[in-house]
């Protein structure tokens, strides 16, 4: 037994939503203005997608409400439907290339194609996906203005009074229901309705025609055009729909005596669709775990000065390069909990840090994590290193700022003092515990950095001695983040009070300085 085709499931449904519909004079008067058929269906509250699934020819809709066999409807509707202005039909315009011509859409399922296209052409690697849509507010105001003009030639007929208009469909959760079908068919994915999904399909409708008309018949239209261009000048960053937030907030205040003073009751037909802007994007993707550098002329970040190189590379060049090839990513940010300095080598435990990176086309699986793993631990220089490498949540972020400023690290310094340590010395150091210090800015970053004094913690301190010398040893000490090692050993000229030197009351030199551990539970 072969299964009803498109065209049965379509009347049925439809037959199923007469109750919603209103009387067939008014879907005569509605096709002769310029609305299309799906925009009647969801004013009048149909939200069954079988009524939307097939292109609608409006005589056959007439046939299926008067329930006769053929009737011709002298519709004079234009192309494009003066509500949505064509977005449901679909109708509109896509540039398919910066600079290239412009390819008309006509049909659901040439749209959907268009988009997956898009998608493998870009060869994004997707389990589900979200659709966004993006209109302009001149539909907002046709809408209005066609209520209005309902509620001025029927507002004593009883249909008008029950239910039209109270619960109707959106244009963009219409076209979501319309289109998403035929995107998972193509895209061989699931929809998913809220923004949970990393993978993004931005629709963005425009239609400069009647959107500059709508602009210059807003109250206020001249100043929102001067705000926008005034923040193009400054530069901001604030959103791009700045002029449309504008204007949703005006046509909300009108009151509808105005509004039908000042806007074309019902909304006018337009001959040109929409353009549309088809994006795709995945939210940022985040690779955590601990790095090891083992050199002392590598540095964190990428170090220039005046056109020249400091150090050999970077650790956010070795491992951000490496991650952002697998994730096949536009680009990546390097953040880590702390730094240290160029000359410092980062062991025992790693520090931990995140790879942020924007628009990856994969999302690495835990195999390709292990590679980049050991395209990094396996180089032949071992400049730096990582472990507990894995895929993170945005959450990781708060966590790493919140260690970054709060926990303890640990470190190991190799110390020279102007004179033999004794056995008094080392008793002296081991027994502070807790001991809170001031420092001020280092006289070394003050160029960079504001000039603060701020207050720390060393936790505990011990010494071990270098064999065959009475003036050099390692210390060992646990402080808290933030904490100017450098500077508590040699004091700064009196900056950081108390320090190694005046603790000992002898000259005291840092030589070399390692970070051996730096406490942060999430990363390990």
């Amino acid at each position: 037994m072969t299964s009803p085709g498109p065209a049965i499931e379509w009347q049925t449904a439809l037959g199923n939503a007469k109750l919603c519909l209103p009387p067939c004079h008014v879907i005569r008067d509605l096709l002769s203005t310029g609305v299309c058929v799906r925009c009647i269906f969801r004013l009048s509250g149909i939200h069954d997608r079988d009524c939307y699934i097939s292109p609608i020819n409006e005589s056959e809709l007439i046939s299926v409400l008067e329930e006769q066999n053929e009737i011709k409807c002298n519709s004079t509707t234009s192309t494009n439907c003066c509500v949505c202005l064509g977005v449901l039909c679909p109708s509109c315009v896509v540039p398919e290339k910066p600079g290239a011509d412009l390819r008309e859409i006509s049909s659901v399922n040439e749209l959907a194609l268009l988009i997956s296209d898009m998608v493998k052409g870009e060869q994004y690697r997707i389990d589900e996906f979200s659709l966004e849509v993006s209109l302009p507010p001149v539909i907002t105001a046709n809408e209005r203005a066609l209520r209005l003009y309902l509620k001025q030639k029927y507002e004593k007929e009883q249909w008008f009074k029950d239910s039209f208009l109270r619960d109707h469909m959106s244009v963009k959760d219409t076209l979501k229901l319309v289109l998403n079908a035929s995107l998972e068919n193509y895209l061989a994915v699931q929809n998913v309705e809220t923004l949970s999904s990393s993978f993004r399909i931005r629709l963005t409708y425009s239609h400069s025609e009647t959107s500059q008309k709508l602009q210059s018949m807003l109250p206020n239209g001249h100043d929102s055009k001067k705000r926008e261009r005034g923040s193009r000048e400054n530069g901001s960053s604030k959103n791009c729909n700045e002029p449309d937030a504008s204007a949703y907030r005006v046509l909300e205040l009108i009151e509808d005596q105005n509004f039908c003073a000042q806007f074309q009751v019902p909304p006018g037909k337009v001959d040109k669709p929409c353009q549309l802007v088809v994006a795709c994007c995945r939210t940022p993707t985040y690779i955590g775990g601990r790095y090891l550098k083992y050199s002392r002329n590598v540095s964190q970040s990428r170090w220039i000065i005046d056109d020249e190189r400091m150090g050999e590379t970077s650790v956010e060049e070795i491992i951000g390069e490496n991650v952002r090839q697998i994730c096949q990513g536009d680009g990546y940010k390097f953040h880590s909990a702390g730094r240290e300095d160029i000359d410092v080598r980062m062991l025992g435990s790693g520090r931990p840090f995140l790879v942020e990176v924007s628009n990856s086309r994969i999302v690495p699986s835990s195999t390709e994590i292990e590679q980049i793993s050991d395209k990094i631990n396996h180089t032949d220089k071992k400049l730096v290193g990582v472990k507990n490498l894995k895929l993170v949540g945005a959450e990781a972020w708060d966590l790493m700022r919140e260690g970054e400023a709060e926990k303890q690290k640990q470190y190991a310094a190799l110390v020279w003092i102007s004179r033999p340590l004794n056995v008094d010395d080392v008793c002296n150091l081991t027994s502070l515990k807790d001991m809170e210090i001031s420092q001020k800015t280092p006289i070394r970053v003050l160029h960079r950095r504001s000039p603060l004094e701020r207050s720390k913690v060393i936790h505990w301190m011990k010494i071990e001695k270098v064999e065959g010398t009475t003036q050099y040893f390692l210390l060992h000490l646990c402080t808290q983040a933030g904490t100017y090692i450098k500077e508590f050993v040699h004091g700064d000229l009196g900056r950081t009070h108390p320090s190694i030197g005046s603790i000992l009351g002898c000259r005291a030199e840092i030589l070399q300085l390692d970070v051996t551990d730096v406490k942060m539970d999430y990363f390990d």
